[in-house]
């Protein structure tokens, strides 16, 4: 899968720093920062920096609410099966530590409490899905705060073509969101670290085959947008020398065993 082929993610710390300066800016301004999430890993990797964030003194206490319910239900679970979660997180639980926990945090389960959060005017995160701004409690608060330049969108996921994600990252001032016309004047910015998908050296490295240094006799570069495919599949061709393609829709390939 390309869906990432052609760039590279920025590094965990440096992902980390990019998000204290949006809550920083958020937190200056008295405004609003709204980060779309997927309700599985994206939304408890989010907390769970924003917790190191707050708890290490790095950032003060800013009101943040945890806007869909499944997303609170799957946080739960990662709660519950914290002996599955990396030994350093581990062992910062075990120091007492609280990592989906801290200081302004509230989860929103009710539609009643997702529209009260507007009713706050201080600075504020809202995490709410989806991640593309397809449906759910997002398009809500982006229909209620792109409109104000106080606001930052904070896009931490893949946004497919024609998506509304995808438009207001791409620059659109303006869009429709569910029969509503937006003006859009908030700041838009990406993260692309948190991202679930591999970048481009991390597939690199997994066609080269790592500690087994065993190349693949065929390579199908699938999935991802037509200039992340071809980059990705040329990369290959270049760098590694793998019989790699882009194959068209409906292609047949026959494949020698």
């Amino acid at each position: 899968e390309s869906v990432y082929g052609d760039r590279v993610h920025e590094e965990v710390e440096e992902r980390t720093a990019l998000l204290k300066q949006h809550i920083e800016r958020t937190i200056a301004q008295e405004g609003t920062l709204i980060i779309p999430a997927f309700s599985l890993e994206r939304t408890q990797g989010i907390l769970f920096e924003i917790n190191n964030l707050i708890e290490s003194g790095e950032i003060p206490s800013i009101k943040t609410y945890l806007d869909s319910p499944l997303a609170i239900r799957v946080t739960d679970v990662y709660a519950g099966s914290t002996e599955y979660l990396k030994p350093e997180v581990q062992a910062q639980i075990q120091a007492g530590d609280d990592i989906f926990s801290f200081e302004g945090l509230s989860f929103t389960e009710t539609v009643k409490e997702s529209h009260q959060i507007a009713a706050y005017g201080g600075a504020k995160i809202i995490i709410a899905g989806s991640g593309m701004s397809h449906g759910g409690r997002i398009r809500d608060h982006e229909k209620r705060f792109l409109g104000d330049p106080r606001t930052t969108l904070l896009l931490v996921g893949y946004q497919n073509v024609g998506g509304l994600g995808r438009l207001l990252q791409d620059g659109a001032k303006q869009v429709w969101i569910d029969g509503t016309d937006v003006r859009v004047k908030a700041h838009i910015a990406t993260i692309r670290g948190y991202s679930g998908h591999a970048d481009r050296n991390q597939l690199i490295d997994l066609v080269y085959g790592g500690a087994q240094k065993t190349m693949p006799k065929q390579v199908f570069v699938t999935m991802g947008e037509e200039r992340a495919s071809l980059f990705l599949t040329q990369r290959l061709r270049d760098y590694l020398g793998v019989n790699a393609i882009a194959p068209e829709p409906n292609a047949e390939v026959e494949i020698d065993f």
